[in-house]
């Protein structure tokens, strides 16, 4: 089941607080972004997040779940209601993973 573009929505606005939020259309689901570096998606209107060491740290235990058949696991975030922690969240994930490589140029026919 492909997700809603009102859950995407939400969780966008959910997470405001932790900086430029947006998503991108991937196959019916969505890959979340935060000022322009992913780290999350939106499967099935489930939100997960990629794991990393801080967000172990702050959410030890947190539900784990597969976004789609051979990807990682991610933190399955059932909690969408906590708009600090949400932020805090996506900072600390963010500020572990590597930067955006950037788009190689088009060549012109």
């Amino acid at each position: 089941m492909a997700s809603s573009q009102e859950f995407a929505e939400y969780v966008c606005d959910q997470l405001a607080e932790a900086g430029f939020i947006h998503v991108r259309k991937m196959f019916g689901e969505y890959g979340v972004y935060c000022e322009g570096k992913y780290f999350g998606l939106i499967c099935d209107n489930r939100f997960l997040v990629k794991i990393t060491e801080g967000g172990e740290r702050l959410m030890p235990g947190c539900p784990r779940g597969l976004p789609y058949e051979g990807a990682k696991e991610a933190f399955l975030i059932e909690d969408l209601e906590d708009r600090k922690f949400l932020a805090e969240l996506v900072r600390t994930t963010c500020a572990e993973l590597p930067a955006p490589k950037p788009k190689k140029k088009k060549a012109r026919s």
